[in-house]
């Protein structure tokens, strides 16, 4: 009989940002999408609902608090507990490399062994990695757009090209951040069948159960 003992993984902090990152890259991607393709739009006078507006100012509103989560992520980059670090998942030594392509192989159904670890594995590290950096992309263009008076958006968001370049770019990463979410979901369930170690659970409270050493 397998025995499990209870571990601290999850700080608060990312625990909030999980979700505030979640909930605004959802919303983002609906009003997004409708921003770009306004699917309300009829031939009734419609002054009195100011629907794109709405959507402008949702779309924004979520915007700002799809930045701070980003922040906050940065952050525990490099001063989050052991788990939320860079330096726990990225494929930079060793152990992180080998977990990498082992994990590729254990989700292609190729070999059963698990490496049990209590933070990301390197292939899910990897993934997240790239996704902050796209999310830092997609605020820099994302403000570009806001503001193209401004000097200081202007002079950042133009290593993108011009704001029609910008705005392909802000376009693309959109549909890359649904996507993301559909693979997530999937491998998370996928996961928590496969390795009863309370993978959901930890993001609400921050705790998972691994094999009793």
């Amino acid at each position: 009989m397998a025995v499990y003992e209870k571990k601290y993984v999850w700080s608060v902090l990312l625990r909030l940002f999980h979700w505030a990152f979640a909930l605004s890259i959802f919303t983002l991607i609906v009003t997004g999408l409708y921003i770009n393709w306004p699917w309300t739009n009829t031939w009734m006078e419609g002054s009195h609902q100011f629907t794109m507006a709405t959507m402008r100012w949702i779309h924004f509103t979520a915007g700002m608090i799809f930045i701070c989560a980003v922040i906050l992520r940065l952050y525990l980059w490099f001063f989050g507990n052991k788990y939320e670090r860079l330096t726990d998942f990225l494929p930079i030594n060793g152990r992180n490399v080998k977990n990498l392509f082992s994990t590729l192989l254990y989700y292609a159904y190729l070999t059963n062994e698990h490496e049990e670890r209590a933070g990301h594995n390197a292939l899910a590290g990897t993934a997240y990695f790239f996704t902050i950096i796209l999310a830092v992309i997609q605020a820099i263009t994302g403000l570009y757009l806001l503001y193209p008076e401004n000097s200081f958006f202007v002079s950042l968001g133009s290593i993108f090209g011009t704001q029609q370049e910008a705005r392909f770019i802000h376009h693309l990463i959109n549909w890359y951040f649904a996507w993301f979410i559909l693979v997530h979901l999937y491998i998370v369930v996928w996961n928590s069948i496969r390795n009863p170690e309370g993978l959901v659970s930890s993001i609400f409270d921050g705790h998972k159960f691994l094999h009793k050493k």
